[in-house]
């Protein structure tokens, strides 16, 4: 009898056994006139026929009609069935057991709808397990543990806990930064240099197009080792240059990287050193763990390809298929050898601000807590909040450099907010970040001068 792991990433439905990969495709789907296909076909097709294709029934998973004309006769779970018929296709007679990873980006309403789908085509799922435990295999001594990953249309962020074993402590979603944000970023750089460069356009026609769309991993993965790239591309018989530098594929998504790294930096709190373990996926992204590295600090771990898949094989062996309902498991043990570290003593998080300016005043941040809220305590430095404003504490939140950082920490049941996002406790600080405390709040810049007085 047969174990398999299904890792349901839309990036890559990936079906394995302890012999190797049996399917490993895309989240893709096309719909010709005769035909509904998945996979890498539908993927080959999609500058081709970008009519005909639909990439976003995993992470919009229901039974409601599809909105595009083509597809208003199905649902995302017919399209979701299908693909999940195909990979089942490619297993062997006498797998009797199914385990399947699931993104963070898949709801409880959208789990109960694959465990039926699953159910109706016969699948015999054991267990669902999160992909971040999934591929959380080695504690990170004296760290907090973030895994990072993309699918097809976000970019998913897990904090995780270590209390004896590996769990699920917080999630978060950075959405329209997937890997179809990412690509289409990309392909416009590089059509952008190759118009510069070689006066060809490869996004003038449909098939040079979709060259230039399979042809970008490879180009990638090359870029993120450093240095150039020399691209071809074919058109009539010809062949097409271009040198690409990767630092340009590095500014091109560089806005991207910075909504990520915004959201991520609110995950770990300001006494905590960080250990980002990248999937394979986000360890392809050029200059994308540089920026982690100098933005969020801590150390960078690059999983194996296929670690979400195959850290569940020996972890779940002894799983069956039960009676009663399949639950979610967001915990499990490792089964690697721990690593451990310590964060540099000089480490400033990426530029540590002098000054928080606050009502175009500028005040100074150094060892002595600075408060703020709706009401001082005496012998304490504070600066004073209306207490008009909606969402203010009398004791909001507090900043303060300690250990060579800019620490800010909350103490508010309303939240304080670093670029957008809720802070989990505390955060560390950098030049350029702007806190909001309220609704719709006060603005607090973090800024550095020339001036150590301040006010």
């Amino acid at each position: 009898m047969t174990l398999l792991i299904a890792d349901i990433n839309d990036a890559c439905i990936t079906l394995i056994s302890k012999n190797g990969t049996l399917y490993n495709e895309p989240g893709y789907a096309l719909l010709d006139d005769v035909t509904l296909s998945t996979g890498s076909a539908a993927y080959r097709m999609s500058r081709l026929r970008p009519r005909h294709i639909n990439a976003q029934f995993w992470s919009g998973l229901s039974v409601d009609s599809l909105p595009d004309t083509r597809f208003r006769h199905l649902s995302a779970a017919d399209l979701v069935s299908r693909q999940l018929e195909q990979m089942w296709q490619a297993a062997p007679a006498d797998a009797d057991r199914v385990v399947i990873a699931v993104p963070a980006y898949m709801g409880a309403e959208q789990l109960g709808l694959l465990l039926g789908i699953c159910n109706e085509l016969k699948l015999p799922v054991a267990a669902l397990v999160d992909a971040a435990v999934a591929a959380t295999r080695r504690e990170y001594v004296n760290a907090r543990p973030v895994h990072i990953d993309f699918s097809l249309h976000t970019c998913l962020l897990t904090r995780m806990s270590q209390a004896e074993n590996a769990r699920v402590e917080k999630a978060a979603m950075v959405e329209d930064a997937g890997l179809v944000a990412l690509h289409d970023t990309w392909i416009r750089t590089v059509s952008e240099l190759f118009v510069r460069q070689s006066r060809f356009d490869p996004l003038h026609t449909a098939d040079t197009e979709q060259q230039l769309l399979e042809h970008l991993p490879g180009w990638l993965r090359v870029a993120t080792g450093g240095g150039t790239v020399v691209a071809d591309l074919e058109a009539a018989g010809t062949t097409h240059s271009a040198e690409i530098e990767a630092l340009a594929l590095v500014a091109a998504a560089a806005p991207h990287y910075q909504r990520i790294i915004s959201q991520l930096r609110t995950l770990v709190r300001a006494d905590e050193t960080p250990a980002l373990q990248l999937s394979d996926r986000a360890a392809q992204m050029p200059g994308f763990a540089d920026m982690l590295k100098a933005r969020v600090g801590g150390e960078v771990f690059l999983l194996e390809p296929g670690a979400t898949a195959r850290g569940l094989l020996g972890r779940c062996r002894d799983i069956t298929v039960g009676d009663g309902p399949v639950s979610l498991i967001r915990q499990l043990p490792w089964d690697q050898a721990a690593v451990a570290f310590e964060l540099a003593a000089d480490n400033d998080g990426g530029g540590r601000p002098s000054h928080v300016l606050y009502d175009n005043t500028a005040y100074l941040l150094d060892s002595e807590v600075l408060n703020f809220g709706t009401r001082a305590l005496p012998g304490e430095r504070w600066v004073g909040l209306p207490d008009s404003m909606p969402g203010i504490s009398r004791k909001h939140c507090a900043m303060k450099i300690d250990g060579g950082q800019c620490v800010v920490q909350d103490f508010s049941r309303y939240g304080t907010f670093l670029n957008g996002h809720r802070i989990d406790g505390s955060a560390v600080l950098q030049v350029g970040d702007l806190l909001r405390i309220g609704t719709p709040g006060f603005e607090l810049r973090m800024i550095t001068t020339g001036d150590a007085r301040g006010t």
